[in-house]
């Protein structure tokens, strides 16, 4: 059973080290300018994960006008995960071009 646990607070991301603010409608759980996250959590929120590897963002489905869900792969571990797109957060939007840039889309 999947559970989602409401956890959104600022964080310093460990890929490029920029300050990234909590998400102002919904929860963040990756880093807007650099699109990597870490792998901590098992359900969305939980920190129930051991593995702690790099999630960097290897492509996206969907597009601007509907809505985009970002693909991760974890660096240590290979799992692949899934998340929104933050497009419209004026505290920190997603770099749309830096998702554009990503150099396919996920099948």
């Amino acid at each position: 059973m999947r559970r989602f646990t409401h956890i959104n607070e600022a964080f310093t991301c460990v890929a490029c080290g920029r300050e990234v603010p909590p998400r102002q409608k919904s929860c963040r759980n990756h880093c807007p300018f650099c699109l990597c996250s870490v792998h901590v959590d098992d359900n969305p929120g939980d920190r129930a994960a051991q593995c702690g590897g790099l999630l960097r963002a290897i492509g996206y489905d969907g597009d601007v006008a509907k809505g985009m869900t970002l693909i991760f792969r974890c660096t240590k571990c290979a799992m692949v995960r899934r998340n929104i797109a933050a497009l419209d957060d004026p505290a920190a939007a997603d770099d749309l071009d830096a998702i554009l840039a990503l150099t396919s889309r996920h099948d």
